[in-house]
């Protein structure tokens, strides 16, 4: 069976980006043990991600680049903003045990829309954190292999559908215990958005 629309399709890859000096560096990796799982054609991974997977499948390996303007864009510095320290406290006090340098934070916008940010700095009267996606300004090379191909049943697609899935492939609190890609931001890779 080849991949194509409303499939479930199950990859193990390796994630590289390229460095300064000219190694590419290992951001993530979905083994065997703990693959990403996806339901192909519903908008759950990065367009260019599935258009190099379509027509593949059981056994069949890939190597491909996703270029930065088909991922993830250009950083923007723009997206670096600081917000007032008070939004952050929990029965009057500033939460220390989530608001911290190098933490993932989840927020929410005006219009309800989630998203993740990293806390960049904590300074007396802000928190400035990152709105950008951690791989913004790379070019996301993939190496991997296609583990399943199955067509999708109903009920695998509601799944996908109301649990949605911003979707990611390095699992970082996007992904189920089954690695199947949740709702929830994109901590990762491979093909959400």
């Amino acid at each position: 069976m080849n991949i194509s629309e409303k499939k479930i399709v199950t990859v193990k890859y390796d994630l590289y980006v390229p460095t300064e000096g000219g190694e590419p560096e290992l951001m993530e990796s979905a083994t065997t043990e703990k693959p990403l799982t996806f339901c192909y054609g519903i908008g759950m991974m990065l367009a260019k991600f599935e258009q190099e997977l379509s027509g593949l499948k059981l056994g069949d390996k890939f190597d491909f680049t996703i270029p930065c303007a088909e991922g993830y864009g250009e950083y923007n510095d723009e997206h670096v903003v600081d917000l007032p320290k008070n939004i952050f406290e929990v029965d009057g006090k500033f939460d220390t045990e989530m608001i911290f340098v190098g933490n993932v934070v989840p927020l929410m916008d005006a219009d309800g829309n989630r998203f993740n940010a990293e806390v960049t700095a904590v300074n007396d009267e802000t928190v400035t954190v990152d709105l950008n996606h951690p791989l913004a300004g790379e070019d996301l090379h993939f190496i991997g292999e296609i583990l399943d191909v199955h067509e999708a049943s109903d009920e695998e697609i509601q799944s996908y559908l109301g649990g949605g899935c911003g979707g990611s492939c390095d699992c970082e609190g996007d992904c189920d215990e089954e690695g199947h890609a949740t709702a929830g931001g994109c901590g990762g890779s491979c093909g959400c958005h």
